[in-house]
């Protein structure tokens, strides 16, 4: 049975064209359910507050950093989205004196305008707010240096190769109102995705590579006055 179109964007791939027993299903999930989803590779957590959020998430870059030796480096890929974690991240690298000169970070988008990844002077840049809210808080004797930096700007195929070449120890990543995760936005109905979008196995298949957002996604980032068509997305085959 064909799928049925899109209640939001017709020409686009969403939640909105799943069966819909899918979808009451996941309707009826409580957090009793929700927590019973937890398995090996898979866990589910609670945080009561904001703040214990927040701690939560600054603490996965400490304790992915504190991995790393000059032998074996080992990094971390964050997004943009939430960013109250990363003061928090330096506070706690500065307080602790932990030294991060053999670790690295992998900013996990960028935006583009008119083709090209937008640089650190754009007043939206994604690695402009990493410096800014973590990097140029942490206290220069303690900081990775920046060739440890990764971001998804310029030659994209050799921004992946680091992937490669360093350990992911966490990749963070959060779901936007489409339900991507990580700026993995559903597809156009055009082409061989016409009938049915692209596989699990297809986007697992992906690399760093340019993305049209979702028209969702533009209206969530339209909220946040962070508009912009397209952005770069990382897709690794990588555990955390």
């Amino acid at each position: 049975m064909s799928r049925p179109l899109s209640k939001i964007a017709p020409d686009w791939w969403d939640y909105t064209t799943l069966d819909s027993e899918i979808l009451a299903d996941a309707a009826k999930l409580t957090e009793e359910s929700l927590f019973k989803l937890s398995r090996p590779g898979f866990q589910v957590h609670y945080y009561e507050t904001l703040e214990e959020f927040y701690t939560a998430e600054a603490l996965e870059y400490v304790e992915a950093w504190r991995q790393s030796t000059p032998d074996n480096p080992v990094g971390l890929c964050g997004p943009i989205g939430p960013t109250e974690q990363l003061p928090l991240v330096a506070r706690i690298v500065n307080a602790l004196e932990i030294n991060l000169k053999s670790a690295h970070f992998w900013g996990m988008d960028e935006w583009v305008e008119n083709g090209v990844p937008v640089s650190m002077d754009h007043p939206l840049s994604f690695a402009r707010a990493d410096f800014q809210l973590c990097f140029d808080r942490i206290d220069s004797k303690l900081r990775m240096p920046l060739e440890n930096i990764h971001f998804p700007s310029g030659d994209l195929a050799a921004y992946s190769r680091t992937y490669d070449q360093i350990r992911c120890a966490t990749m963070q990543g959060g779901q936007g109102d489409t339900k991507h995760w990580a700026f993995n936005d559903p597809v156009r109905r055009v082409d061989q995705y016409l009938d049915a979008p692209p596989s699990p196995e297809e986007y697992r298949k992906l690399s760093t590579r340019v993305v049209d957002l979702h028209p969702i996604t533009i209206l969530q980032n339209e909220r946040r006055r962070v508009c912009r068509e397209r952005s770069v997305s990382s897709v690794h085959r990588r555990t955390t």
